[in-house]
């Protein structure tokens, strides 16, 4: 146990077993807040952790982004992820993931917390998938909270049969600000619906969408 942690876990374990569950890059400012450490201990111990992993060929890599630290998956081994995630891409998108598709769609730049507030559950497992599949793509950050931005890619028009994001159903009558959702309401559910009934009208208009990629 290093000097004056708390008993149990020391600072580089402390930084890990939050970085495991960050939904966005963690800046050291916080990291540092959160374990009552100085900044300039808790950066050292993230680029002592980074160096150590790909000394060790981790799998995985720690890396500083967008002004914070987050796990990615190493370069190398992109390949092996690649297959595991893509296989079956052919199958057709399920209820959750033509939600969450349709909610960047129309909202685009959105951040993940935001499309959650708007589909009423957590959605970061469904909109790493459509990164993966090539429907979504990271599109700078929010100034005021350094958030990840998410948009749809040249991509989504192709399998969606669209020219332009103008040809997308209208949705403006069912869809309130972002800002007036809270996580898990109701009213978040209603959008969803009203959002998913949208994104089938479009995909049933091209035949091209229902085989873009299988949520996960």
């Amino acid at each position: 146990m290093e000097d004056g942690e708390p008993a149990g876990f020391g600072l580089k374990a402390g930084l890990e077993a939050i970085l495991l569950v960050v939904d966005e890059p963690a800046g050291e400012d916080h990291l540092a807040s959160v374990l009552e450490r100085p900044r300039a201990e808790v950066a050292a111990a993230l680029r002592e952790l980074s160096a150590e992993y790909t000394a060790q060929r981790r799998g995985f890599d720690l890396r500083l982004v967008a002004g914070g630290w987050r796990f990615y998956t190493r370069a190398e081994c992109a390949p092996a992820v690649d297959r595991f995630v893509l296989d079956g891409r052919q199958a057709r998108l399920t209820q959750a993931a033509l939600e969450t598709l349709a909610v960047v769609a129309y909202r685009q730049p959105v951040s993940r917390s935001r499309v959650s507030a708007v589909r009423g559950v957590n959605c970061d497992g469904v909109m790493r998938t459509l990164v993966q599949r090539g429907l979504v793509e990271e599109a700078g950050s929010e100034p005021e909270t350094g958030a990840i931005l998410y948009r749809t890619t040249n991509y989504f028009l192709e399998r969606m049969g669209l020219r332009g994001l103008d040809e997308l159903p209208e949705l403006a009558p069912f869809l309130p600000e972002v800002d007036d959702v809270e996580a898990e309401s109701l009213e978040g559910t209603m959008i969803a619906e009203a959002v998913a009934a949208a994104a089938v009208q479009a995909a049933d208009g091209s035949g091209e969408a229902g085989r873009a990629a299988p949520d996960r």
